[in-house]
């Protein structure tokens, strides 16, 4: 398969006969041997959004048209507000109406939005029919594409709804990034930034180093931060794909980011740049708790903003902000039993999930918003 292209990467998800690769490299996209090897079909669907498919639907249909005889197409509406059983039967719509069957292989062309509408559609017509990622942002590259995490969101709650279904290939073209609002390219550095606090401090301290790089979409070093992300999530999604256990800590900053992001309305703030903020609020709670010193809480603070994320919360109400985070928190998949459970350092390079008193909680999101 490296013949495609000599600077592809792949990247091995290893779960038995659900294994699949995360190819890598330049120029993906509109290669017919990059989607060689899939399961047969006599059709595809491609399911993208209305901002991606004037960018690569045509490249993509045309590296498709080698193996499938009819290709369809559904075209959804951009953002998260639209992540909604709304949107999704648009999917379902176009599936029955084209007539078409189990064997029928879904393409997710766009970021994370797609790409876990795409998935819950693929796991769900028929109970399951195979399907593809082809994340067209930095934050589905390195995160949300990669796992077999699929969902909708509900307005108590994001991600609520929805199934593990593991795709059979995601295609990272590295190339599509460059047409990145630098909005959107800072919100995936949010979910690189991650891996480093909770797994792995070399890389933490290699992406500190680069940042500059990074925000400049320099190839080099985006194909190097892409990579060792997915080999991180590969490792813990390998461990534990359901998320019973270790997978959970792939959630630092999450707790309190997908509260901003319910409380704000979905779609007023990106993913990722919740997750940013997220993080500084985890960072400090775990610095609380006695976990890490203050002095990696500025460092890690310091790099979120450099890589352009917000690190103050927002006030969601003004009476008991605090209190109304909470609210949102106990909507959280972590949740047990009515108790928040966050993912916390557990010194440097390190996770773990827990508790906390509510009374730090509460301190924390005093500090920490604006």
């Amino acid at each position: 398969m490296n013949t495609l292209n000599k600077h592809l990467e792949t990247v091995r998800i290893n779960l038995a006969d659900r294994s699949y690769d995360i190819l890598i490299g330049e120029n993906l996209l509109g290669q017919s041997g990059t989607f060689g090897q899939l399961p047969q079909a006599a059709a595809a669907l491609i399911v993208t959004n209305t901002t991606i498919s004037p960018l690569y639907e045509a490249t993509l249909r045309q590296a498709l048209s080698g193996h499938y005889k009819q290709i369809h197409s559904v075209h959804l509406p951009d953002g998260e507000a639209h992540k909604d059983w709304v949107t999704l039967n648009l999917i379902f719509d176009t599936l029955l109406g084209r007539a078409c069957d189990r064997k029928t292989v879904l393409f997710a062309l766009g970021g994370g939005v797609v790409g876990d509408m795409a998935g819950f559609a693929a796991a769900s017509f028929m109970r399951g029919v195979p399907f593809v990622q082809v994340p067209t942002t930095l934050l589905a590259q390195v995160d949300s594409s990669v796992g077999g995490k699929t969902a909708i969101n509900h307005p108590m709650g994001k991600n609520m709804i929805g199934a593990f279904y593991q795709p059979q290939r995601v295609v990272c073209d590295l190339g599509v990034l460059k047409t990145l609002p630098a909005r959107e390219l800072s919100a995936g550095l949010a979910e690189i930034i991650k891996y480093g606090p909770i797994a792995d401090m070399a890389f933490f301290d290699w992406i500190d180093a680069n940042m500059d790089a990074l925000k400049a979409c320099d190839t080099q070093a985006m194909a190097h931060a892409v990579k060792r992300s997915c080999e991180i999530k590969a490792f813990v999604v390998g461990q534990d794909e359901r998320e019973s256990g270790l997978r959970a800590i792939l959630n630092f900053g999450h707790t309190f980011g997908h509260a901003i992001e319910a409380g704000l309305g979905f779609g007023q703030w990106l993913h990722g740049e919740a997750v940013g903020c997220g993080m500084v609020m985890a960072a400090n709670l775990s610095a609380d708790m006695g976990l890490i010193d203050l002095a990696f809480v500025k460092r890690l603070t310091d790099l979120i903003e450099r890589a352009g994320l917000p690190i103050k919360g927002p006030v969601l109400n003004a009476q008991d902000n605090a209190g109304q985070y909470l609210a949102h928190m106990l909507h959280d998949k972590k949740s047990v039993a009515g108790d928040i459970q966050f993912v916390l350092m557990d010194g440097l390079g390190k996770a773990r999930v827990s508790a906390a008193p509510e009374a730090m909680v509460r301190a924390v999101i005093d500090r920490c918003c604006a």
